[in-house]
């Protein structure tokens, strides 16, 4: 190239650079920008310039195709070799404001004026929308004034530009006093101004305020266009209008115009913040036939959705139609879809999922593991944990603290205690931290296998690893007291939780009462009720049925009346234990009529008696000598679907058998 212009005269060496530069430009796309500016930069080195003609065409492509860094170099290379007109140096400062460069602009505008050129209206707009683009509105407006003064008229595109500016810093006003004199100076509004003021009222809930602009706009006879719905649906769904943004989103789609992803996004997550996951699941179908891909949230809080209201082979589907257009769900989504099937106790399909992951080799993380182990040991399935454990390691992905809790957890509630402990030593000798919630299932699971002091050992034990009890353990230790008849020690618990400022909440004192009812201290524990009250502690049907249990147990049928009072005042209802431990103790005093009256209303108040509370009446009307009632009830509940158990055939074929003795004798 340095060879085209060694020997070259001036006028040829222009011609030459004209020729190349337009050849380079029109002809050749892909390398093309960077050989004109090649031809530019060696001739310019040989004091051959292209005419300024041609200089305005390079820059302005350039410009154009957003090659801003080749532009500002190919600008500086010009200003050495060409007196420029008011177009190049208006591209120039097109260049700068568009790489947020607008002091370089504002400089060469003035460096304008003392060269003598006049900027035109072309050079007023590029810099207006410059200062606009950057948010200094104010000194936008000045050069606006000054255009104005040195008599170059304002076009569309000044008032343009300016509203748009307004509109993006919410100045609504402002951008309608600009309007009025756009209008006031004889210019009409056009789509894009409309659009403009419509999507500023609907970024700021003013959607009223939108469609009014919107009817104006028609009432010109301008169609709203995709730009002007897609603004209205964002609008609408930013007040909570969801049938509307569904309204417009649906009109959008019969009229066959493009609707953006953010439009879709809006509508799908307010239909999802309203439940509707079938409307938001047709809406993301429409979007995967747009090659549109929902975003990550959007598709997690969907397939959560789904799966919460029950529609778990409609988000597996959603998780594997993602996968077949080449929008795979992320690891996060893929962690909620696995999650709402273990919760739901669906696990092969969620091992299904995991399996899928791997041989696709979709990301996995230790909360996809963590999941699937939870659901396993919910579900009792604690070895199926233990084998995801291994292959998470497998995967070189490490267990942590949670997956601990998660198998010990499971260990616990399938009674192996054992198991449980071995897995807690591995802890210990593994770089991991046992938390407060490792010692409070392991705690449990001592209280569950009824050894309940070698759980309070392990409390102190937490307490001198510089852990604080939070009572949630205490209460744990308290319940297992309480229940193996050990109030004392339960006391002392609680004596323990004031000293180290744990507050006794409503499960504490629950557990206190019913451990004091157990041993017939029931004035003891009306006392703690009282006590609760005096600390803002609402009783709750559990401390009232426990109480209840124990007036029962001392035949005192008396003070069932005052307590279902006191019970009402607070807003509390008995429950089907309640109303079974009551119909025992009726039953047990020989009052078979109340026992009775009891059950009805059970039933007259929609809750539904169970096996346990049928035989404890069979038995009753069985010790009262009415067997026959006994077999009627038997037959009551074959009505109301209630299984008849073991319990039920002992009793009534037991007392038949006395009752048949008895008359034989006779």
């Amino acid at each position: 190239m340095a060879d085209l212009s060694a020997g070259a005269e001036p006028r040829l060496g222009v011609q030459l650079s004209d020729l190349l530069i337009h050849v380079y430009c029109t002809q050749f796309r892909n390398v093309a920008f960077q050989y004109a500016f090649d031809v530019l930069q060696v001739l310019a080195s040989k004091s051959v310039y292209p005419s300024l003609k041609t200089c305005n065409f390079l820059l302005s492509s350039l410009v154009k195709a957003n090659e801003l860094q080749k532009s500002y170099k190919a600008f500086e290379i010009m200003s050495r070799g060409v007196s420029p007109d008011v177009y190049l140096l208006s591209t120039a400062i097109n260049a700068f404001c568009k790489g947020g460069m607008v002091k370089e602009g504002i400089g060469l505008f003035l460096n304008m004026e003392h060269l003598g050129i006049s900027p035109n209206v072309v050079t007023y707009n590029n810099l207006i929308h410059g200062l606009c683009k950057c948010g200094n509105l104010d000194e936008a407006f000045r050069y606006k004034e000054k255009m104005i003064r040195n008599k170059v008229s304002p076009t569309l595109i000044t008032y343009s530009v300016l509203i748009n500016g307004l509109i993006k810093l919410e100045k609504i006003n402002e951008a309608n006093n600009v309007l009025k004199e756009m209008t006031a100076n004889g210019f009409v509004p056009n789509e894009v101004i409309y659009n403009t003021l419509i999507d500023g009222y609907c970024n700021t809930g003013k959607v009223s305020d939108a469609l009014i602009i919107r009817d104006e706009m028609v009432s010109k006879g301008i169609s709203p266009n995709s730009i002007t719905l897609n603004s209205l649906i964002k609008g609408f769904c930013k007040i909570r209008q969801t049938e509307n943004a569904e309204l417009f989103l649906q009109e959008m789609l019969l009229r066959g115009l493009p609707v953006n992803s953010g439009s879709f996004s809006s509508v799908i997550s307010c239909l999802c913040m309203n439940s509707r996951f079938d409307s938001a699941l047709r809406l993301v179908n429409e979007m995967l036939l747009r090659d549109l891909r929902p975003n990550d949230g959007l598709l997690t809080e969907l397939v959560s959705g789904l799966g919460r209201d029950g529609k778990h082979s409609e988000a597996i589907r959603l998780w594997h139609e993602l996968i077949e257009k080449g929008f795979a769900a992320n690891t996060v989504t893929s962690n909620a879809l696995i999650h709402t099937l273990c919760e739901a106790g669906k696990m092969q399909e969620a091992i299904i999922i995991l399996n899928y992951m791997l041989d696709k080799g979709i990301s996995l993380d230790r909360i996809t593991y963590n999941t699937l182990i939870s659901g396993c040991c919910k579900a009792g399935k604690v070895e199926e944990g233990f084998k995801l454990r291994e292959e998470m390691i497998k995967q070189k992905i490490q267990p942590d603290i949670y997956t601990y809790n998660l198998l010990i957890f499971g260990l616990c509630s399938t009674g192996e205690i054992n198991k449980a402990l071995n897995l807690w030593s591995e802890l210990r000798n593994s770089d991991l931290l046992p938390n407060i919630i490792t010692y409070g299932i392991l705690i449990d699971g001592y209280c569950k296998a009824e050894k309940v002091e070698e759980g309070e050992n392990l409390l102190n034990e937490l307490v001198t690893q510089k852990l604080e009890p939070n009572s949630i353990v205490y209460n744990t230790l308290i319940s297992a007291y309480c229940k193996i008849g050990k109030v004392t020690k339960a006391f002392k618990l609680c004596d323990d939780m004031r000293i180290k400022g744990i507050p006794l909440t409503s499960n504490t004192y629950s557990s206190l009462i019913h451990g004091l009812c157990n041993m017939g201290r029931v004035e003891e524990a009306e006392l703690l009720l009282v006590e609760m009250g005096s600390k803002d502690l609402l009783p709750d049907v559990v401390s009232y049925t426990a109480l209840i249990g124990g007036y029962c147990k001392l035949g005192q049928m008396d003070r069932m009346g005052s307590i279902l009072k006191e019970m009402s005042s607070y807003g509390i209802k008995p429950n089907k234990i309640t109303y079974t431990i009551m119909i025992d103790g009726y039953c047990k005093s020989g009052n078979m009529k109340e026992a009775s009256k009891l059950l009805d209303e059970m039933v007259e108040k929609g809750i539904i008696p169970d096996a346990v509370t049928y035989n404890v009446l069979t038995n009753g009307f069985c010790n009262d000598g009415k067997v026959e009632e006994g077999f009627k009830l038997c037959d009551l509940m074959s009505q109301r679907g209630v299984g008849i158990d073991e319990v039920t055939y002992t009793t009534l074929i037991d007392w038949w058998q006395k009752q048949s003795e008895f008359t034989h004798r006779d």
